[in-house]
């Protein structure tokens, strides 16, 4: 098992944490996992992320941002209370922010509006972007390329393309979030092709707990939440597919993290 990974992306304020936050939280302590950063996906949220983020000092961090989900009910008053949640030394990045046109719960109209002033506060604030994209890659490169030089780093969370977006993303300047999506021969061909493809110094690692619980784990749980201490099951399957040792996997993941978003 390695030791001192961070989880550069769990959803820890989710429902299904509601009966067992703390003891999940203190569990992945114990895996190894050396921080944890809380994914913000509305305003809301995003601040019960920073006050999650305060019971752990120096383990656990938070982002602050509108998913492209929420996009609908951003607004110019939502850019003043991310502001001020920005301001905190907790909140290490903004986001999660971006395109889904897979679901589209929000019009294609909200979602880039949403994603480009969130670009903007990014620069602003001199933080990180977190990153998401789900089948809106050109809309998503056009709006983001021209600001990607004054961006203070970023990261494509849960990585899923080929290794043609992922040359695109790399020449952006981003690094690469990888999740339990590695661990589903079912349907992690493109990323199996494109991982090797992916300099040590651009990979991170996340579990984006709950969701997308790693199918290697052995025998299969009762329950399909993930949690962070499941971090080391997708390092195994970097292992696996690109030849890198765990422990070179948990060191450059663990230096990447600290640097892009200065824990």
């Amino acid at each position: 098992m390695q030791n001192n990974l961070i989880d550069i992306g769990a959803n820890l304020t989710h429902s299904s944490f509601d009966s067992d936050r703390k003891t999940i939280i203190e569990e992945s302590f114990k895996q190894g996992i050396k921080n944890i950063i809380i994914t913000g996906s509305n305003y809301l949220d995003s601040y019960e992320a920073h006050l999650l983020a305060t019971q752990y000092p120096t383990k656990l961090y938070s982002t602050a941002g509108i998913h492209p989900h929420y996009a609908k009910e951003f607004n110019h008053e939502s850019i003043k209370l991310l502001k001020n949640l920005l301001t905190h030394a907790n909140v290490k990045a903004v986001g999660e922010c971006g395109l889904d046109y897979y679901r589209n719960y929000s019009s294609k109209k909200s979602q880039k509006i949403a994603f480009e002033e969130q670009i903007k506060l990014a620069i602003e604030s001199k933080k990180p972007i977190f990153l998401h994209q789900r089948d809106a890659h050109n809309d998503f490169l056009n709006i983001l390329t021209p600001f990607a030089n004054k961006l203070n780093g970023g990261v494509a969370h849960c990585f899923t393309g080929d290794k043609d977006i992922l040359k695109e993303y790399l020449d952006l300047g981003l690094h690469i979030g990888i999740t339990g999506w590695i661990c589903d021969d079912r349907r992690n061909t493109d990323l199996q092709e494109a991982i090797c493809k992916i300099p040590l110094d651009r990979l991170l690692i996340e579990t984006d707990s709950p969701y997308l619980l790693p199918r290697t784990i052995k025998p299969k749980p009762s329950s399909r939440r993930n949690v962070p201490s499941n971090l080391h099951r997708i390092v195994d399957a970097i292992s696996k597919y690109t030849g890198h040792s765990n422990q070179v996997i948990a060191e450059a993941t663990f230096i990447n993290a600290k640097k892009l978003f200065y824990l």
